[in-house]
């Protein structure tokens, strides 16, 4: 665990996406109950870096050439995925942000925004960001992680201080490819495709789902449910009332299944606002058991 508590890499990903990274800081928070077992940074982006179920490592981890979006599970707020041009337009106004995949604004400001422990058990943990520069309006963010009968319990709470604000909010973490010597296998049945772009950008079209290899936006109408399998090892079934999902598959030894409040860039097109008396919430439930097959 990398000790340095500079905050210039903070600094750095506001600019460049794949700037250099230190990986998890500060103290590791342990949560364990029954076949899992969880650790997580407060000072990395109240990120999840290892996630093992019935003993087996879920998620990809850090080491020194990973970037600061290439590891663990961690939250997307107070936007999802890429804002086109790296503005956010709202009741009439143009609002920059760090175009740090440019022209795009990359995944929100979790991974360079401190975080604050606000409770704490053995099975559960509520995590803090307030919201402030480069977002142009006041509130915080809570986080909490926990485990619940052999699943994983995420929860993102959107807060304003004052005032009315678009906001979107999604995890991303990266599940590897091979667990157990058992290849991932990503089960779902979408409604929609978003139609990709020619910009990495959604055109805000819905079209029939095409199959894989993705890096694709999928509509539910019920809620997101979709289900990781490592054939005779294990499963993970994913649920949310949330109706957006991501994958992104094209890397060799890690693929990526995020659910969103919506898709990239549908922040900008038609907005879930925040109020005081309002908040945005997420929820996904992560029910984990070993594989029959």
């Amino acid at each position: 665990m990398n000790k340095d508590f500079s905050t210039d890499h903070r600094q750095a990903l506001q600019q460049a996406f794949d700037a250099l990274w230190p990986g998890p800081q500060g103290d590791i928070i342990v949560l364990q109950q029954g076949h899992l077992l969880l650790h997580i940074n407060a000072q990395d982006g109240a990120r999840i870096t290892s996630l093992q179920a019935f003993g087996m490592e879920v998620l990809r981890q850090w080491h020194s050439e990973r970037r600061a979006f290439q590891y663990g599970c961690f939250p997307m707020v107070p936007w999802a995925g890429r804002l086109g041009n790296a503005t956010l337009v709202f009741d009439g106004h143009a609002h920059p942000l760090p175009a740090n995949k440019s022209p795009h604004a990359l995944h929100g400001m979790a991974c360079y925004t401190a975080w604050e422990v606000v409770e704490r058990s053995t099975s559960q943990v509520t995590l803090r960001m307030t919201l402030g520069h480069p977002w142009p309006w006041a509130g915080d963010v809570l986080q909490t992680i926990a485990l619940d009968n052999d699943a994983v319990c995420l929860r993102l709470v959107i807060r304003s201080a004052q005032g009315r604000f678009p906001a979107s909010a999604g995890w991303h973490p990266w599940f590897n490819k091979i667990v157990g010597g058992e290849a991932l296998q990503i089960e779902f049945s979408s409604d929609w495709q978003e139609e990709p772009g020619d910009n990495e950008l959604p055109t805000g079209r819905r079209i029939p789902p095409r199959p894989g290899p993705w890096d694709d936006a999928f509509g539910f109408h019920k809620g997101v449910d979709v289900t990781l399998r490592w054939p005779g090892r294990l499963q993970m079934h994913m649920t949310s009332p949330a109706h957006s999902l991501v994958v992104f598959d094209k890397q060799p030894d890690a693929a990526c299944v995020n659910p969103l409040t919506q898709a990239p860039d549908g922040i900008n097109r038609d907005p879930d606002c925040v109020t005081p008396d309002t908040p945005l919430v997420l929820e996904t439930r992560w029910q984990f058991a070993t594989d029959p097959q």
